[in-house]
């Protein structure tokens, strides 16, 4: 199928996805596939889940829309639902998880012209990944992805991740946020020690910073908790998230717990579409259907199995740097380019993605099962000791 009247945004798409069930997609040429990317971290539930179908029918039968200047019983289902789950106060709810960003950018910025602060400044960490509008590119700590976007917004320090005292060194009276990721994601499934947001926690509490989470990635099940700060033990400020939140229905959340949670007020922030009742309705069954079928704990559980397999499979292999993960996000980073292997394994019948230049990213929905973890394993091995 040509696409030729679509921007050439994201290179040459070989195939053309026309069906999904379960962890399975085929193309119009009827070539099924193992999906171990679920959209980039989104179809957690996989595809054509028929509790999900049928939450959204049904919605999409009684409202659709009615603009934010009113309630909806969805939205608010949805609201208490996370607020239960989470802990965090109130929500914004957005379309994708960049203008959830937007929304966590803001509130560091009111919340420092509040104390009368003219230049609130966040820092973000390099390597990270918020997004392609200009304040999430911004934010993002990768210059690649900013090359040919300036001017970019002022108000940004980027440090090292997984870096505390690049963090305590840090003398300026204008910050008021730290942006991070639990586990970065486009930057190469990077998992920082296991006390990294606790001592994140505790500086921003010494110098009244916000600390500001995003989880579009981590969200939603992946890490083998519902939110990866829930490792921890500690409570973000603010908390973003989208991606597995829809399970492919475009919202996103941005969420506020203490002094972040009545920064914004009305007339500070707001989204035509976002937090609609069809998308809320499906996003709140997502939620109850990863906490009642028991798929986050099955993240965590065949998260393990699949790097225990890939150390099992890989040891000693000369091209492997690294594997790493946390629940169902799995880095296997080489020592050398891997771009080819995307289109290797498609054409081995598996559908996954490099980021980084060099690592393997795994994504595999949460229903995968250990019979679709050895497939994963036994196909992605072989063409590593092919490369």
């Amino acid at each position: 199928m040509a696409t030729t009247a679509l921007m050439n945004t994201y290179g040459e798409r070989k195939l053309t996805l026309v069906k999904g069930e379960g962890v399975y997609l085929w193309d119009d040429q009827g070539r099924r596939y193992l999906d171990a990317l679920s959209g980039i971290a989104v179809c957690g539930l996989g595809h054509s889940h028929p509790g999900l179908t049928a939450a959204i029918s049904e919605q999409a039968g009684t409202l659709l829309h009615v603009s934010n200047l009113y309630n909806t019983e969805p939205s608010q289902q949805l609201a208490d639902l996370l607020r239960a789950e989470t802990g965090m106060e109130n929500m914004f709810f957005s379309n994708s998880g960049a203008e959830a960003n937007e929304a966590a950018i803001k509130i560091a910025r009111k919340f420092g012209n509040d104390q009368g602060i003219q230049n609130p400044t966040i820092i973000t960490m390099n390597g990270s990944f918020h997004g392609r509008t200009m304040a999430t590119l911004t934010a993002t700590g990768n210059p690649k992805v900013k090359e040919g976007f300036t001017p970019l917004l002022e108000g940004f320090i980027h440090v090292d991740y997984n870096d505390i005292d690049a963090l305590k060194a840090i003398d300026n009276s204008d910050v008021v946020a730290i942006l991070v990721e639990p586990v970065q994601g486009e930057g190469g499934v990077k998992v920082p020690a296991d006390d990294y947001l606790v001592q994140l926690r505790e500086l921003c509490d010494q110098r009244g910073w916000l600390l500001m989470l995003d989880e579009i990635q981590t969200g939603n099940g992946r890490t083998g908790e519902l939110y990866a700060f829930q490792h921890t033990g500690i409570m973000p400020d603010v908390l973003t998230t989208a991606k597995g939140l829809g399970n492919g229905l475009p919202i996103g959340a941005c969420m506020a717990y203490g002094k972040a949670a009545q920064v914004l007020q009305p007339g500070n922030h707001g989204s035509t579409y976002g937090g609609n009742p069809l998308v809320c309705q499906g996003a709140y069954t997502v939620i109850r259907t990863l906490l009642d079928d028991g798929l986050i704990a099955n993240a965590k559980t065949i998260g393990s199995y699949l790097l225990d397999g890939f150390n099992r499979e890989l040891e000693g292999e000369a091209k492997v740097q690294n594997i790493r993960g946390k629940g169902l996000m799995i880095g296997i980073e080489l020592t050398q380019p891997c771009a080819e292997l995307v289109g290797a394994a498609a054409e081995a019948g598996l559908l996954i993605n490099v980021t980084a230049g060099n690592t393997v990213r795994l994504l595999p929905p949460l229903i995968t099962t250990e019979a679709d973890a050895d497939q994963i394993i036994a196909i992605v091995s072989q063409l590593i000791r092919n490369l």
